[in-house]
């Protein structure tokens, strides 16, 4: 994602919607955002939650984050004020009409793959859409690794034996 976002870089397959078309729920797409009263801002970090949020809500997918990422976040959440990181394995791109996004993610073991990808892109780009009301002109998934039904029992071992 280092490319500025614009027309001339979208090579989604789809059609591009135009700045001021209206979604089929009836709400008004990424002109929201500027009108004669004033303009809005949307952060990074706002839309990194959102993505990381919408991603975790579709059955199959485990986690985000590659595995070091995933290691000091395991850690993080133990400690007591820590705190989830709900944008890890999360980048974006935000321009003032559109994001894109790259996503680091863990699937459980058995699930088709593509079907679990192609969910998590309905899911992230109807959230942001309807929360922020930025095009979503991609988003990228990397699938890290497959958590398999042992992993857990693993995991529960070292928790308990020091």
């Amino acid at each position: 994602m280092t490319e500025p976002i614009s027309p001339s870089t979208h090579t989604s397959a789809e059609p591009r919607r135009p700045d001021n078309a209206t979604t089929p729920s009836g709400w008004t797409g990424p002109a929201q955002l500027s009108s004669p009263r004033g303009k809005t801002t949307i952060a990074d970090g706002v839309v990194e939650k959102i993505a990381g949020m919408a991603a975790r809500e579709v059955p199959g997918i485990y986690a985000l984050g590659g595995g070091l990422a995933r290691t000091f976040g395991a850690m993080r959440d133990k400690v007591p004020g820590g705190g989830s990181n709900f944008s890890r394995g999360v980048k974006v791109e935000v321009g003032e009409r559109q994001t894109a996004i790259d996503l680091d993610v863990v699937v459980e073991y058995g699930g088709s793959i593509p079907t679990i990808a192609a969910d998590v892109r309905d899911n992230v780009t109807s959230a942001l859409e309807q929360m922020t009301g930025l095009e979503v002109v991609e988003i990228n998934i990397s699938v890290n690794d497959v958590h398999l039904p042992d992993d857990d029992t693993k995991e529960d071992t070292e928790d308990r034996v020091h």
